[in-house]
């Protein structure tokens, strides 16, 4: 099952698309359902939304991302051994964590916006978990109980000040700088997350081809490393880190400019296509 979000932005309403992308507007069915976040995963709305059996219907509107504001985005660093070597960084002998914050998260299709304050802009395909129930020093054995499904998220990072800063913060969390979906794939829908490609174009130009077979970690393991420290709540996203071919790591340098369009995606799950402007303001 495909979860989504779609409407004008900041009145985006839950739905599902089907197959054919036709588009079922849960509203219609539960008028009292809460848009996609803890309360939606909390009271069972992924039980009652699968058993719809309406097909759809052709829609045109804007497509946003399936989780507006997550409690916590936690991202891994140098979690693809090719990743961390591009960098010339040493293998981590554990999850690397750092964190987005919510003002990051953007939709699909939506602009990402250069910042004014931090150039070297630089691209991460990366497949996110979304927590479905509240835990707390979850095993890895019990992990998968706790996901409600996956969807695309591109860890978009002002490398000039990632590095200025010596810490990874401000670099990762400016406004737009994580843009994900189309759809957050039910975990019973997706079968092997071990074995899954991704890939990232700029322009139609190949920059990243990655697997999720490569991960140090697997999600089992990052999902019981992180809960150890921190009670995961249901909305919470997990990103697990990026394959190698990021821009600034080539030689020259590739950086994203206004006019690009950046494309990530997931096979089973989808893509994100986001054109790259300038700050106007």
């Amino acid at each position: 099952m495909r979860l989504i979000r779609f409407g004008p932005r900041g009145q985006e309403r839950p739905g599902l698309m089907r197959e054919d992308g036709r588009i079922v507007d849960l509203r219609r069915h539960f008028s009292q359902i809460p848009d996609i976040g803890r309360r939606f995963f909390e009271e069972g709305w992924i039980e009652k939304a699968a058993a719809l059996e309406d097909p759809g219907a052709v829609c045109r509107e804007r497509i946003g991302a399936p989780v507006p504001r997550p409690g916590k985005i936690v991202c891994l660093g140098k979690n693809y051994a090719e990743h961390a070597r591009e960098g010339g960084f040493e293998r981590p002998a554990r999850p690397l964590l750092f964190c987005k914050t919510a003002n990051t998260v953007n939709g699909p299709y939506d602009p990402i916006v250069l910042p004014v304050s931090s150039g070297q802009v630089d691209w991460e395909v990366e497949l996110a978990v979304v927590i479905g129930r509240t835990g707390k020093r979850i095993s890895a054995a019990d992990a998968d109980d706790f996901i409600a499904g996956y969807t695309v998220m591109n860890d978009v990072s002002g490398r000039q000040a990632q590095f200025a800063d010596s810490q990874w913060f401000r670099g990762k969390s400016f406004d737009g700088f994580a843009p994900m979906g189309p759809c957050i794939l039910t975990a019973d829908a997706i079968g092997d997350v071990g074995c899954l490609r991704l890939t990232t174009t700029v322009d139609g130009v190949m920059m990243q081809d990655g697997n999720t077979g490569d991960m140090l970690f697997d999600i089992p393991f990052i999902i019981a490393d992180i809960s150890r420290d921190m009670t995961l709540a249901p909305g919470d996203i997990i990103s697990t880190g990026t394959p190698a071919g990021v821009g600034i790591f080539r030689n020259p340098p590739v950086v994203l400019q206004p006019g690009n369009v950046v494309e990530c995606a997931i096979e089973k799950i989808g893509r994100l296509i986001n054109p790259v402007v300038a700050d106007q303001g």
